[in-house]
């Protein structure tokens, strides 16, 4: 289906992204599942193709291009699953809050990096205690001097092994009223003594990206490395979920289309009684009823992704795309497993690994409960505005 957000320009970028990923990724694919991790000489390869946030203005080593090349970046991966590659968290999540917020000094010293795949970057958000609750974050930055000292723990952190740089959600105020206001986002870097990385977690699915624990003890940053306003960190957060959540949308969905495209061609190559599976009305049914939740879940993400290049505030709309489409997502590898049968358990079919990756879609950037707590605020159902 023709798609008209797209450019010929675009269309052209895709074709060259697609045979990059399947040339390059997809044979280290299986090893970043193996190990729980991607490796670097990927990530610098993905940077020197371009393809590493495209959307960086050239003068910091990125092409000045628009979102949507971000977006069909993060299409083509998904489209092979090299989830290992957090291509989207990297390009589209981290690298905006230095691009928004971060001084002249900071921009030079990270944006190229990261642009090149030299330089790897996390977010630590999310803490053992706290979950989608960012105003309760306990991770303390104390300043002393020239540097400020921090302290507590971060779980959930993707990237969080590999990562050159984290962006650190912390409380430089813990007596701020509302608790909202006392929270900052500090620069952490690699070797920055005091930080430590705890395990590299286990997980059901997304098994290429690793997602770690992290630890501050009396981890020492100098005050230089505060991003944007000392007090503003929340309202930074705030600012630029509207991104992080379609980035999720857009994701969720080229994942659907993929494991919705192999089992229409299992279902046409597999026989049951004599005849395709595909032959029979029940799959045919449900085939049919995937294809359209696909194609309204795709009209409505590219009306979102048309929005937001233009500018638009569309944090209502973007909170509709990400649970609802993540929600699709669990539905449909769910229904594709079953019309693999036997065969959908068994780990060397990709629907069984899309199934395991789809469980998490509707629990980060903010689980879909909390999407829907943002829509009806915003409808005035409880007389607040978020």
């Amino acid at each position: 289906m023709r798609r008209d957000i797209f450019t010929e320009e675009h269309e052209i970028f895709r074709d060259q992204v697609r045979r990059f990923a399947e040339t390059e990724l997809v044979p280290r694919i299986p090893e970043w599942n193996r190990t729980g991790m991607s490796d670097r000489e990927s990530w610098r390869k993905m940077g020197a193709a371009g393809f590493l946030a495209p959307s960086v203005p050239e003068e910091l080593g990125g092409s000045g291009a628009d979102f949507l090349y971000d977006a069909i970046v993060i299409e083509e991966l998904a489209r092979v699953r090299a989830h290992g590659l957090m291509m989207g968290l990297h390009s589209d999540i981290c690298l905006p809050y230095l691009l928004s917020y971060g001084t002249p000094a900071q921009k030079r010293r990270y944006v190229p990096a990261a642009a090149s795949g030299e330089l790897i970057l996390a977010i630590a958000m999310t803490e053992p205690g706290t979950g989608s609750d960012l105003a309760a974050v306990q991770t303390s930055a104390r300043r002393d001097g020239d540097h400020y000292i921090l302290n507590g723990s971060k779980m959930f952190i993707s990237n969080g092994q590999i990562a050159d740089l984290v962006i650190v959600v912390a409380k430089t105020n813990p007596q701020a009223n509302p608790p909202h206001r006392g929270i900052s986002l500090i620069l952490v870097e690699r070797d920055t003594p005091g930080f430590v990385r705890g395990r590299k977690l286990d997980k059901l699915g997304l098994r290429g990206q690793d997602t770690s624990e992290l630890f501050f003890e009396d981890c020492r940053v100098p005050v230089t490395n505060l991003l944007g306003v000392e007090g503003q960190g929340f309202k930074m957060l705030m600012e630029k979920l509207q991104q992080e959540r379609l980035v999720c949308a857009i994701g969720a969905l080229a994942s659907a289309r993929r494991c919705l495209d192999d089992t229409v061609e299992y279902t046409k190559q597999r026989k049951a009684f004599g005849q395709a599976i595909a032959s029979f009305q029940n799959t045919q049914f449900k085939l049919a009823e995937m294809a359209t939740e696909v194609e309204v879940g795709q009209a409505f993400v590219d009306r979102c992704m048309a929005a937001h290049v233009r500018g638009d505030e569309i944090v209502t709309e973007v909170s509709m795309a990400k649970w609802w489409v993540t929600d699709l997502l669990k539905r449909l590898t769910s229904q594709c497993l079953q019309l693999h049968g036997g065969y959908g358990f068994m780990l060397e079919f990709p629907v069984a690994t899309d199934y395991a990756d789809a469980a998490v879609q509707s629990i980060y950037a903010g689980t879909n409960e909390i999407m829907k707590v943002i829509i009806a605020r915003r409808m005035g159902l409880d007389g607040r505005s978020q």
